[in-house]
């Protein structure tokens, strides 16, 4: 990931309602989300889900796919690798084994990578 993208995926992030929406994307996986649910979820109306997923998707963060009559919303799981990577290449003067918290593990859940952040766990139905 080059600093532009990073920069973008910083924007798209620093707004409470669409960090929220994203962590819930993560949570539910490759299988993704409607929008409905996403609304319901994140405690927004659907205009406010369909805003901020936009702004999102420009950061190159989900994917949409539609099913049946729904559009069904999922993170690009390659874009947060990279963000990731592009925070950490320099960790422990390229050593990134070096720095255990930061670390990947596999996901036991989803078989996806855990970057062992540190961060709070949203349940799937919260």
């Amino acid at each position: 990931m080059e600093e532009r993208q990073a920069l973008a995926v910083f924007g798209a992030l620093s707004q409470e309602t669409r960090l929220r929406i994203l962590r819930l994307l993560v949570v539910a996986g490759p299988e993704g989300l409607a929008a409905g649910v996403i609304a319901e979820r994140a405690g927004v109306t659907a205009s406010n889900v369909s805003f901020h997923i936009k702004e999102l998707d420009r950061a190159g963060l989900v994917a949409a796919r539609r099913e049946s009559r729904s559009i069904v919303y999922s993170v690009d799981f390659g874009a947060l690798s990279g963000l990731v990577r592009f925070l950490t290449d320099d960790c422990c003067g390229g050593r990134i084994g070096a720095c255990p918290d930061l670390s990947p593990g596999e996901c036991s859940d989803c078989g996806g990578h855990s970057q062992g952040l540190g961060r709070p766990r949203i349940e799937a139905g919260s």
